[in-house]
């Protein structure tokens, strides 16, 4: 096993190892200290995790009261969310080598504080050109927090305790999520936009002295001492223009020249990419450990997991808030099956993976999570709060083994000393598959509603409506919104409501439908998938 080195100075109670505690005189294990605490460790890095992942669905429910303030259009405001998945998607796995090379203590702490400072600087933004800008740098240091820790976790936790570590992990990504939309629309209605950015500075102050306390900065001996910067750019470029051709298909369309070129430009700057890194002296990533086919189907795995889940809740906002009537918050509301099964599930798969493995659980969650998505497909109009309950705790017991054990499996797998490019890779596969997911449903529903609200508006008997008037009326369905006509007789608003609710409603079942069938795939590539190397050591030691 690979020795590692504490670069913050002697600390008798750390395990200097990461895995084997030092030992008091006389051969006693010695009392741990603050500093390099597992458990302690994982609070303070849980609280920085924390803001990073409620800022990702808290700003959502502020885009409305922005654009108003700020007198934004909606590609403006869009921008807001669109400047931050560029920046965070673009500079994870770079961000992941440089907590590998300087130190994940250093990087997550730099992180910390560089997040908190741009949203003080977003809440006191007064033209969106500043706010997307300052947008642009919370992705890029939040990119340097995320798999800072991960790497964190991976030195400072035995192996055969590391799942639970990242199931807790889990749990906190699942409460902060689920608390976004809640705790942004009470901040939204009773203070201001401005205080759902305000919120992180406090948060992070505590996270930056939690961390400064606690956090010990190991390196392995073999750490990389040297920096690819043609590997960095080759894949900056090749990331920017993938998520950017995701982002802009919508509205380019998938078979526009500029999509196609970039999407083709991408494809080219990983070849360039994977050939430069064969001959790099120290590349960004080595190839290698591609070798490990574990490694390998945990990646593609969370790529399908990402698509799946975020691809389809991506309409589900939309159905509940567009479609069934329901505010933010109450929307938030309704998710807190789906998100509350997530924060019990995470700790609970964490100790099932540590128990058997990681493949029955995966494979198992992924069949629960297509199971799921295949039970949304069949949402309408009118169904009850209960059924869509029911179908949100499933996806929730489904999507919280898949997230611990596909981290645990990609983290794990990986060479000790590139943990941090392995917690970028992580984070880099969630957000390509999100984005990818995103983008292809999306065209799915907007084909769906292409080929049905015509001939729906039609067996309404409705006024026939001009070209323009339909393909205004189709963008607005593709949302959940009905065009209803300013003035019109309340028989005809109804029958236009009911036309748009019930062809955004069916192309949500066709996404949902090709959601399930990913997830089906992600299952069998689950099949694929092992026990990291050394955590499988640490499980065999601790049953000996």
């Amino acid at each position: 096993m690979t020795r590692q080195i504490a670069v913050d100075g002697p600390d008798d109670g750390a395990p200097v190892d990461g895995r084997t505690p030092v030992k008091a005189p006389g051969g006693a294990p010695a009392r741990p200290r603050l500093r390099g605490h597992p458990w302690l460790t994982l609070f303070a890095v849980a609280i920085g995790v924390m803001m990073v992942t409620l800022d990702g669905t808290i700003v959502a429910v502020a885009n409305p009261e922005i654009q108003k303030d700020l007198g934004a259009s909606l590609s403006d405001v869009q921008w807001t969310t669109n400047g931050y998945l560029l920046a965070l998607a673009v500079s994870l796995i770079t961000a992941g080598k440089l907590g590998d090379r300087f130190g994940h203590r250093q990087t997550f702490l730099l992180g910390i504080a560089g997040f908190a400072g741009a949203s003080a600087a977003i809440g006191l933004s007064s033209s969106v050109a500043f706010l997307v800008g300052f947008r642009v740098a919370q992705g890029l240091f939040g990119a340097l927090l995320m798999p800072a820790a991960l790497g964190l976790l991976r030195a400072a936790f035995p192996a055969e305790r590391l799942n639970m570590a990242i199931g807790i992990w889990g749990m906190v990504i699942g409460a902060s999520t689920a608390g976004g939309p809640i705790v942004g629309g009470l901040l939204v209605e009773h203070v201001s936009w401005q205080s759902v950015f305000f919120v992180n500075v406090p948060v992070g102050i505590i996270a930056l002295a939690f961390g400064l306390v606690i956090l010990l900065d190991r390196r392995t001996e073999n750490a990389p001492r040297s920096f690819d910067l043609p590997g960095v750019a080759l894949l900056s470029t090749g990331m920017f223009s993938l998520v950017w051709a995701l982002i802009k298909a919508s509205a380019w369309g998938w078979g526009d020249s500029r999509t196609v070129l970039f999407l083709g430009g991408s494809v080219v700057c990983f070849v360039l990419f994977a050939v430069w890194e064969t001959a790099a002296r120290e590349p960004l990533i080595p190839l290698g450990m591609f070798r490990s086919l574990p490694l390998s189907a945990g990646t593609v795995l969370m790529v399908l997991m990402a698509f799946a889940f975020m691809g389809g809740l991506f309409f589900v906002t939309f159905y509940l808030q567009n479609v069934r009537g329901m505010s933010p918050v109450d929307s938030g509301l309704h998710l807190l099956p789906l998100t509350g099964m997530m924060i019990v599930g995470s700790p609970l798969a964490g100790a099932a993976i540590t128990a058997v493995g990681p493949r029955i659980p995966l494979v198992t969650g992924m069949a629960a999570t297509a199971a799921a998505c295949f039970g949304l497909s069949r949402l309408t109009p009118g169904t009850g709060t209960l059924e869509m309950s029911l179908w949100f705790c499933l996806l929730g017991v489904g999507l919280a083994p898949v997230m611990v054990g596909a981290t645990e499996v990609i983290v794990g797998n990986a060479p000790l000393e590139l943990s941090g490019v392995a917690g970028g890779l992580q984070q880099a596969a969630m957000q390509v598959g999100g984005s990818l997911g995103t983008a292809v449903l999306g065209a799915v529903m907007a084909r769906t509603v292409g080929d049905s609200f015509g001939d729906n508006w039609r067996a309404a008997e409705l006024p026939p409506l001009s070209p323009e008037q339909q393909g205004m009326a189709e963008t607005a369905v593709q949302v959940g919104l009905a065009p209803v006509p300013q003035g019109a007789p309340q028989p005809v608003a109804d029958a236009v409501t009911t036309v748009a609710h019930d062809t955004f409603v069916s192309g949500m079942s066709t996404a949902f439908t090709v959601a399930g069938v990913v997830a089906v795939l992600a299952a069998v590539v689950a099949c694929f998938t092992k026990r990291g190397g050394n955590a499988a050591a640490g499980a065999g030691a601790a049953h000996v």
